[in-house]
């Protein structure tokens, strides 16, 4: 049985990155040779939704597009408009004499990158891994074989993640959490192992509640960590909690949904209780961190959602009367926001 509370004698954040950036570049590839984006807006500087209407295609992945590309160093933003860098202009431009456009042109047919041209005039989710046999990640995870394999990857990631957030937080004195979305309950074991007085829930629905019954047992935290069968959409969240945890489920979901979680977590969370939402956040500006741009690509492609900015996220909480917020970075790009229900 692994400790909780160990921690490896190295850093994995490179390895991370490969596997979250793994998009990036294919958003790269359709900007430059199937939008021709870079020599459109070296003369077309425009605003936000200038870009998406002189160029067809939907806010949610424009703006993670935009994010990417300032984050990269190809584009910058100022009062409010988006230019290319001189960067840009000399290699990613097609009247220059540098232009690189052929070069990508070579692997513009690479099946992700036809996604990202999709998602990018029409918002619509890939399938998984964007093979044409498979479904959608939202309607994959109702299948118990996809949704096993999803949550035990997700369950790896969170054996080292798990142990940054519960240093990242101070949960003495708080008596129960309620982990919603909680995968295979990897943060909520991580959380109990750190704090002994803390007793925890994990709030999921079928087939993922199975699977995190199964990981708890193993874990040896049955007796303190147990699983609530519901869905988040659909069900009322259990109440008699005074902390809640939203861990790397946000990121899934379009700014709609993630209204809707947050209104459900407002509505029961005890009155003094802590709302954690532990995430790969982009900064306020939108300008980066790169690894988190390019893991948003991802999350555009393959579900609803995207990575969120701290601004944002603050401004969904003090809408919903939560007070206090503060955020601080944990590991592997990854961060943490906390707010205070008053």
């Amino acid at each position: 049985m692994h400790d909780l509370r160990a921690e490896p004698s190295t850093d994995p954040i490179s390895i991370y990155r490969w596997r979250d950036g793994l998009y990036g570049v294919d958003m790269l590839i359709a900007a430059i040779v199937h939008l021709d984006f870079f020599s459109w807006l070296a003369t077309t500087p425009s605003d936000f939704e200038g870009i998406c209407r002189g160029l067809g295609i939907k806010a949610r992945p424009t703006d993670v597009m935009l994010t990417l590309f300032c984050a990269m160093g190809y584009v910058e933003k100022s009062g409010g408009v988006f230019r290319v860098t001189t960067l840009a202009r000399e290699h990613l431009v097609k009247d220059s004499p540098w232009f690189l456009g052929p070069y990508y042109a070579s692997v513009k047919d690479r099946p992700v990158c036809k996604d990202m041209v999709e998602a990018l005039r029409t918002d619509r989710v890939a399938n998984w891994g964007s093979f044409k046999d498979e479904k959608s990640w939202v309607a994959a995870m109702e299948d118990e074989k996809f949704a096993e394999g999803f949550t035990a990857a997700m369950d790896c990631r969170g054996i080292y993640l798990g142990q940054a957030l519960a240093k990242g937080i101070d949960l003495k004195g708080r008596k129960r959490l309620l982990d919603i979305g909680g995968g295979s309950g990897i943060y909520a074991c991580s959380l109990a192992a750190h704090f002994p007085e803390l007793r925890a829930a994990v709030f999921e629905k079928a087939p993922v509640d199975g699977v995190a019954r199964r990981a708890i047992g193993k874990r040896g935290f049955t007796e303190r960590v147990e699983v609530i069968a519901g869905d988040m959409f659909k069900d009322a969240l259990p109440r008699g909690f005074d902390a809640h945890l939203i861990s790397n489920v946000l990121h899934d979901w379009a700014e709609e949904d993630v209204r809707r979680i947050l209104r459900a977590s407002a509505a029961a969370l005890e009155s003094g209780g802590v709302l954690i939402v532990h995430d790969a956040y982009i900064n306020a500006e939108k300008t980066g961190p790169l690894p988190v741009a390019a893991y948003s690509a991802l999350l555009m492609h393959s579900t609803p959602g995207k990575c969120y900015s701290t601004l944002e996220m603050q401004g969904f909480l003090e809408e919903l009367g939560f007070k206090n917020f503060s955020y601080q970075p944990t590991a592997a790009d990854r961060g943490v926001a906390t707010a205070i229900k008053p």
